[in-house]
């Protein structure tokens, strides 16, 4: 998955947007205002960090060698993930995916009745 192909999915999302609050190349893509995954535009390798439940964050590093602890980030709660290795684009999906729920179900109960009040 390349970057266009990234953002498109995320934004494809209900609620999301994205903005650069840190710099001009740090892309940080939101849900209702919350960050659910950050990536750097200048970086060597696209790499994106993605909320994660704790327990399946140390299970998922344990498997994949592309997925380490989040880069300047609470090492329980984020991954770090290559989207240039061998990882299939379901399985970087379906980390989106996760990434983006783990942030929902923390938001304040009008926050999430107000997503789900958005058009898809």
């Amino acid at each position: 998955m390349d970057i266009d192909s990234f953002r498109e999915y995320c934004l494809s999302k209900k609620g999301v947007t994205e903005d650069f609050p840190f710099d001009e190349c740090t892309l940080c893509l939101r849900v209702m205002g919350k960050i659910f995954a950050i990536t750097g535009l200048d970086n060597e390798r696209f790499a994106v960090n993605l909320k994660c439940e704790p327990d399946y964050a140390v299970e998922l590093r344990e498997q994949y060698p592309e997925i380490q602890p989040g880069w300047h980030m609470s090492k329980s709660h984020w991954n770090t993930v290559d989207f240039e290795g061998s990882l299939s684009g379901r399985l970087l999906c379906e980390l989106i995916d996760h990434s983006y729920e783990q942030v929902v179900k923390k938001l304040k109960k009008s926050e999430r009745e107000a997503l789900l009040q958005l058009g898809a």
